[in-house]
């Protein structure tokens, strides 16, 4: 039987990979090869599941990146942006979450935290809220332009934006 983070993992996956909409219990049922028993086991119904999914969500893409930048030697500036730009379904599920928050309250309170909570990290480990935001702009509208930006483009734009490249 797959443990609720196996539920909640394929949840993101399938989020980014096909939206909101998409995420039903036959989806992900098909998706881990289970039936829709091992799903209520975990969960009482799909508004239980996508109230845990937006707190998977903000679990692994804010709270565990900022907990893994502080235990990391040197610079946590650096390790942030490196976990960020790390391979996954990265700018894919950021995009789908904020398509999800422009419908739906639950998905929009839980955006604005993350938003909040990422921005104020930034500010922390630069020391610069301007440049905090300004980081924080370039990774956000990295998934909104059409096609999204590579992980290289994205890297090669945050690194015009610390005054790392010349």
């Amino acid at each position: 039987m797959a443990s609720k983070r196996d539920w909640l993992d394929a949840g993101l996956v399938l989020l980014a990979e096909q939206g909101a909409p998409s995420v039903t219990i036959e989806r992900l049922s098909e998706r881990l090869g289970l039936s829709k028993g091992s799903f209520y086991h975990h969960f009482k119904g799909m508004t239980g599941f996508r109230t845990a999914l937006l707190e998977h969500f903000e679990a692994e893409r804010t709270i565990r990146f900022i907990e893994q930048a502080e235990a990391a030697e040197g610079d946590r500036l650096s390790t942030l942006l490196k976990l960020v730009l790390a391979p996954g379904p990265g700018l894919g599920l950021e995009i789908a979450i904020r398509a999800w928050a422009l419908q739906d309250a639950e998905a929009r309170a839980v955006q604005e935290r993350v938003d909040r909570s990422r921005v104020a990290y930034l500010t922390e480990i630069s020391g610069d809220a301007g440049l905090a935001q300004a980081l924080y702009l370039v990774v956000v509208g990295a998934g909104q332009v059409v096609p999204p930006l590579s992980g290289r483009q994205l890297k090669n734009a945050l690194e015009l934006v610390l005054g790392r490249r010349k």
